[in-house]
């Protein structure tokens, strides 16, 4: 009976909605006729489909996108999204809002990356999704394989420096990449929208509950090593959850990413339509590690024996944040309200860059915005979009 509550708890949290099991289908759709055709040339834009191989076998996804009216500095810019989200996240608000059309406006060329698992980005040059070998990944590897094949991939193409703009999970994958040395010679900057990095006082209370409960490792104690929220389990624990007297959910997304000011209905229906995506049961295990010791280490196997097999040593190597070059330029946003990056996380990250730059560390603090503002908000362009195209400008 514990083992049943604690999955419907964890097919509520990452559910975070009422999905309409169709969603994925529209997601879907626009992968397979290509998101350029499907979302981004109807609305006027230059848009040309890439592919790009990880050293590990993943092929991804990624979309170039550029105004038609041509002009600017054609300076590339690499949006990376989060966790349960893919690059529809840059796409969700209309043009003249979102992110990735501002850019090409302003003369940037911009790239739209979908890490490995989603659904534009489903193949691999030996597995398929349903082996298992195929979700045994973390964000590890996202830092180490996805994000370094991409920045390559672009810095090839266009041979230029790039600067890096990611939201939620994505910028953990810059974080840990450029501590380690890696990719700096590649970047000009780095914008961080709501980064999750140290997460041990993360506020969402379903997140939380689900973490303290062990779902992510009930879930891979059962072999089950992909998660999609869009799932027919998942739908069918949602349906009965949201009919409980106590269970409010026309407000999960609250419930789970915090109180978020400006967000509407159209806003709502576009995520739905795309979103949630599927990730490694192990990515969240990884995330819990990290929620439960306050640490940004590399995933432990709870097992000396496999931590020195895999690491040379018997506990995971630690992420350093003070590593992180201190002329790198960087641009950090976060909200009052968000669930999951909070305010005292934030400054634990800050105290690590006390030495940074001083003219090279740009913060915002915006007090009434959660976690899904920062993509969604219907007044995201003037509160955090303009801000970010004014630094970028400087590089």
């Amino acid at each position: 009976m514990a083992r049943i509550l604690q999955l419907v708890l964890w097919f509520l949290v990452c559910g975070m909605v009422m999905v309409d099991a169709t969603s994925q289908n529209f997601s879907a759709a626009a992968a397979g006729n290509g998101i350029c055709r499907s979302v981004v040339e109807p609305l006027g834009y230059s848009c040309a489909e890439h592919k790009v191989t990880t050293k590990d076998g993943y092929i991804l996804s990624m979309q170039r996108i550029a105004s038609n009216s041509g002009g600017g500095s054609r300076k590339p810019v690499l949006l990376q999204h989060g966790l349960f989200m893919d690059g529809m996240t840059w796409l969700l608000l209309p043009p003249g809002q979102n992110l990735a059309f501002l850019l090409a406006d302003n003369g940037y060329d911009v790239w739209i990356v979908h890490g490995r698992g989603t659904t534009s980005s489903r193949g691999h040059v030996s597995y398929a999704p349903d082996d298992r070998a195929y979700w045994d990944w973390s964000w590890d590897e996202l830092a180490a394989q996805d994000l370094p094949a991409t920045v390559d991939y672009i810095h090839d193409q266009t041979k230029q420096k790039l600067h890096f703009v990611g939201h939620s999970q994505g910028n953990l994958l810059a974080l840990a990449a450029v501590s380690r040395g890696h990719l700096v010679n590649k970047l000009s900057s780095a914008t961080l929208l709501c980064p999750v990095a140290y997460m041990h006082h993360m506020s969402s209370l379903l997140m939380r509950g689900s973490i303290n409960l062990f779902f992510a490792e009930g879930f891979y104690w059962l072999k089950i090593k992909e998660f999609d929220p869009n799932g027919g389990p998942a739908q069918k624990f949602l349906e009965k959850m949201c009919k409980l007297p106590f269970v409010d959910c026309s407000n999960l997304m609250t419930a789970l990413t915090g109180k978020n000011c400006c967000l509407k209905p159209s806003a709502m229906d576009s995520f739905l339509k795309y979103e949630p995506q599927p990730t490694s049961t192990k990515n969240l295990l990884h995330l819990s590690q990290m929620v439960r010791r306050g640490t940004i280490a590399m995933y432990d196997y709870d097992n000396e024996g496999q931590n020195v097999k895999r690491y040379g040593q018997p506990s995971p190597p630690v992420y350093d944040m003070t590593r992180i070059p201190k002329d790198l330029p960087l641009f950090l946003t976060y909200g009052g309200t968000d669930g999951i990056t909070s305010d005292k996380d934030v400054q634990i990250l800050l105290g690590s860059l006390k030495d940074h730059m001083g003219d090279k560390l740009v913060t915002q603090f915006i007090d009434n915005y959660a976690h899904a503002d920062y993509v969604m908000a219907d007044n995201v362009r003037e509160k955090v979009y303009d801000p970010l195209l004014g630094f970028l400008k400087q590089y």
